[in-house]
Order: C-alpha cells, then sequence, then structure tokens
C-alpha cells in the first residue's frame, strides 16, 4: 500500500489513531475504513498548515517540560500569540526592530547588539568581523540577508541596508530607554522618511507593535488591497493603521 506523507508525518507528533497506525503497517482496510480515514487525513493536512495549531502544540510541550523542571502547573505563556500579516516594508521594518529590542524594553540589556538571542546580535557580531557589512555575502547565512535599497532587479533579501538598520535600532533603544535618550542620526532618519514615517509614529510602533495593528500591519492603501484580494466586507483595524503608518 502507497504511503500518505500526511498520515507519516502526523505520526512524527502524534500517535493517531487505530485507522492510521494499520494504514502505516499495510493492513488491508475496509472501504467505510478508508472513507473515514480520508476524513481523518483531511483534518491532519489543514491543522499541520495552521500556524494557530502549530503554536498551541509548541505551548503545551513546553509547558509540560517547563513545569516538570519547576515542579508547578498551568501555562507557559500567558496568553494566545498574535499574528498579524506584514503589508509593506515599513510594517516589516517595525516589527524587526519590535522583536530585535524586547531584551532592551523588558530590561534585560542595556544595548541591542548584547541581546541574546535576538537576530540584531548576530547580524551586529557578524558585521563586526567583515570588510563589506552591506554585501548579503557577508552577513549571517541562517539570517535572510539585508539587500540593500529598493531598485531594479532587486535581490531577494530585506529592502534596506543592514548598517542602516543596525543604526535606526541602536537609536530607537536609545530612546527607549529613558537614562540613554540621544538624537535621530541622519541614516536612520533617512530611513524613516523612505519608509513614511515619522519619528513619533516610529516609537510608537516599536514600543507596541502588537497593540498598534490588528490583523494587518500597514498603511492604509496596502490595507485595503489587502482587504479586496481576501475578500473582506470591512476593513479591519483602519484606524489603528492610519494612526501608526500614514
Amino acid at each position: 500500500m502507497q504511503q500518505c506523507p500526511v498520515i507519516s508525518r502526523w505520526h512524527l507528533l502524534f500517535k493517531g489513531n487505530l485507522l492510521s497506525q494499520r494504514y502505516e503497517k499495510d493492513d488491508a482496510l475496509s472501504e467505510p475504513e478508508l472513507a473515514r480515514l480520508a476524513i481523518y487525513i483531511s483534518e491532519w493536512r489543514s491543522r499541520l498548515s495552521d500556524i494557530s495549531w502549530f503554536m498551541r502544540v509548541l505551548n503545551e510541550a513546553i509547558a509540560r517540560e517547563a513545569n516538570a523542571e519547576d515542579g508547578c502547573s498551568g501555562r507557559f505563556w500567558e496568553g494566545r500569540f498574535k499574528s498579524q500579516a506584514l503589508l509593506d516594508d515599513a510594517a516589516l521594518a517595525a516589527c524587526m526592530a519590535y522583536v530585535d529590542l524586547n531584551p532592551v524594553r523588558a530590561g534585560m540589556s542595556k544595548t541591542p547588539e548584547r541581546s541574546d538571542h535576538t537576530s540584531v546580535k548576530q547580524r551586529a557580531e557578524k558585521a563586526k568581523t567583515v570588510t563589506q557589512p552591506n554585501h548579503k555575502n557577508q552577513q549571517p547565512g541562517f539570517l535572510l540577508p539585508f539587500a540593500g535599497n529598493p531598485r531594479q532587479d532587486m535581490p531577494k533579501g530585506i529592502p534596506m541596508r543592514l548598517t542602516d538598520y543596525l543604526e535606526l535600532v541602536d537609536w530607537t533603544g536609545r530612546m527607549i530607554r529613558e537614562d540613554k535618550r540621544g538624537a535621530i542620526p541622519a541614516s536612520a532618519d533617512g530611513i524613516l522618511n523612505r519608509l513614511g514615517i515619522d519619528e513619533s509614529q516610529w516609537l510608537t510602533m516599536t514600543q507596541g507593535f502588537e497593540e498598534c495593528f490588528a490583523t494587518f500591519a500597514g498603511s492604509e492603501q496596502h490595507l485595503r488591497s489587502a482587504c479586496e484580494k481576501l475578500p473582506y466586507q470591512r476593513v479591519p483595524g483602519l484606524s489603528r493603521c492610519r494612526a501608526a503608518i500614514g
């Protein structure tokens, strides 16, 4: 009997059920049993491609391990995850900076380049060891590279220069830390102008990105375009997008 990749992948995570186990062992199944198995396969295929289901399984596994170590019970994360579609370069940059500055906001690190478990630290450390940090081949191979400012025949990568992003994140971190405020550098100001974001909007987004946007993150134009394609009868979070990105 031909193997079913959905069942095989599901069995990597769960035991499945009697029908799927028999199928994997090449046991003969009746027509009603195959029909019922097809329903399970359809459901499992949907779950294997569902980010909500992925986070549910991940949360349960981490909670079990953490609770065993700490001798307690309960959820590992306080609430459900939030998922927002990033519709343009401005939303992408704000979301990246928001994540990279998590340790700074939490008081766990004084500077972005010293923030453990962040991509900005990995990028900064690599940039110190190369002669051309903006060249995509001299950036960390396990991270999507910065491909430079938008242009014709744009290569795959984040549409801005690495050094500009690092300086922008550094300045943002200084503004977040009240004891270390600094003026916005010229290169960082250039990025914000290109993305169509003013200084106050940028600081608002990088300190509370999840609160600034609902289902979508981006400008009003990109938000309306995305809703027309889905289609949505109403545009969710329109006022938030107007306030965050003009």
